[in-house]
């Protein structure tokens, strides 16, 4: 029965993370679709760079709510039961990472959207929140510092989620913070590190957009 909960779990974390909401938002609000335009992604950054601030919030929003509620309903569902595997033990507490995981995932390749979402960052901070906000609040000021020093979206994200697993690591140590807690930010932060390896590369190399420069339509789709 356990087993069956960790499946559900994970389909549930899934199929919230695949919410399109800058798909959704971009469709309703200026009837384009999303993906045609700058980077081609879902996410808030390319609906602040195509739609505006106003647009970018709703976004964002419902990216950070949709894993929230994904780890919620996870701690609801897996009960107090647990599975044990060799020495480990795994209970509610990896299940609310294991769904919070599988939503930055549904995030990245979402299902409704024909596999190609966003990098998932709104989505790793929703999920942390519900499960250590202290964490989630450091990783969200160090992304928009990051972010508004910089000018570039990429760079402060990258820093921000790495500084949410920086900050775990004293948290799970001297605070007791549960260690399923701490490998939910480790994965989460190398997936999101991954999902952003293009705009690593541009930023080496100095070609990488910033936050201000409004997005154009893509090549052969008409603006």
């Amino acid at each position: 029965m356990i087993i069956v909960k960790f499946v559900f779990v994970a389909l549930l974390g899934y199929v919230l993370g695949s919410i399109p909401f800058g798909l959704i938002v971009s469709k309703l609000q200026a009837k384009i679709d999303i993906r045609d335009f700058g980077s081609g992604h879902t996410g808030g950054t390319n609906v602040l760079r195509t739609l505006g601030r106003k647009a970018f919030v709703m976004v964002a929003a419902g990216d950070v709510l949709k894993a929230t509620t994904a780890v919620l309903l996870a701690g609801v569902i897996m009960g107090h039961g647990s599975l044990s595997v060799g020495h480990l033990t795994l209970g509610p507490l990896a299940g609310k990472a294991l769904a919070g995981l599988c939503a930055i995932l549904g995030h990245i390749f979402p299902v409704f959207a024909k596999f190609k979402g966003g990098r998932g960052v709104a989505t790793f901070i929703g999920g942390l929140a519900a499960i250590c906000p202290v964490a989630a609040l450091f990783g969200g000021e160090i992304l928009i510092i990051g972010a508004g020093l910089s000018g570039f979206a990429s760079l402060g994200s990258i820093t921000g989620v790495v500084s949410a697993y920086a900050i775990m690591i004293p948290l799970t140590i001297i605070y007791g913070v549960p260690v399923e807690y701490l490998v939910y930010v480790l994965i989460g932060a190398l997936i999101i590190v991954i999902a952003h390896r293009d705009n690593i590369k541009r930023l080496l190399s100095g070609k990488e957009r910033k936050l201000n420069q409004k997005a154009a339509a893509r090549s052969g789709i008409p603006a």
